[in-house]
C-alpha cells in the first residue's frame, strides 16, 4: 500500500536515504537490511517522524518572526 509522502522526495534523494539508512545498520548495528526494508524504514519515518519536524519548524518560525516583529514595534513605543 502506498502513501502520500508529506514531504516529496526526488527518485535520487530517496535513493541517497536509503543508502544512508543501510549504512547506519551496516556500521553502528552490524546488521544489513536490504533495499525494501530501508525504503519501508524511511517511508515509516517520513509518514510518522517527517510531519512532527515540520510541524516544530512552522512554530519555532513563527515563534521567531513574532519575536522579530515586537522588537521592530518597540521602536514605535
Amino acid at each position: 500500500m502506498k502513501h502520500e509522502q508529506p514531504i516529496p522526495l526526488s527518485k535520487e534523494r530517496r535513493n541517497t536515504m536509503i543508502s544512508e539508512i543501510k549504512n547506519y545498520y551496516s556500521n553502528e548495528r552490524d546488521e544489513v537490511i536490504g533495499e525494501l526494508a530501508a525504503g519501508m524504514l524511511l517511508d515509516f519515518f517520513m509518514d510518522r517522524l517527517a510531519p512532527e519536524i515540520y510541524n516544530q519548524g512552522v512554530y519555532d518560525s513563527h515563534k521567531y518572526i513574532a519575536e522579530a516583529a515586537e522588537d521592530l514595534l518597540s521602536i514605535l513605543k
